[in-house]
C-alpha cells in the first residue's frame, strides 16, 4: 500500500507537470503572431516528413492493444507464435 501510494504520488505529480506544460504552451501559440505559427507549423511537417516511418515498417499507431514486443517483426512469426 505504501509503494502504490508513493507511485500514485509521482504520476500525479508528473500529470500536473504536464498539464501545466500544455497550458503554457497552449497559452504562447495563442500569443504568437500569424507568421510564426504558419512559420512553426512548416517547420513541424518537415520534420515529420523527414522522420517518417519507412515503407514497410509499422508506424506506433498502426498497431493496438495485441502487438507483439516488437512492432516491425515479420508477422508470419506472429501467427506461428499464436498455435
Amino acid at each position: 500500500q505504501e509503494h502504490y501510494n508513493m507511485l500514485n504520488q509521482k504520476i500525479n505529480y508528473k500529470w500536473d507537470f504536464v498539464i501545466m506544460q500544455a497550458k503554457e504552451q497552449y497559452k504562447a501559440g495563442k500569443e504568437r503572431k500569424k507568421e510564426d505559427r504558419y512559420a512553426l507549423d512548416c517547420q513541424e511537417r518537415a520534420y515529420w516528413l523527414v522522420n517518417r516511418t519507412p515503407p514497410g515498417m509499422q508506424d506506433v499507431l498502426e498497431y493496438g492493444v495485441d502487438r507483439a514486443t516488437d512492432p516491425n517483426e515479420n508477422k508470419v512469426n506472429q501467427v506461428r507464435q499464436l498455435f
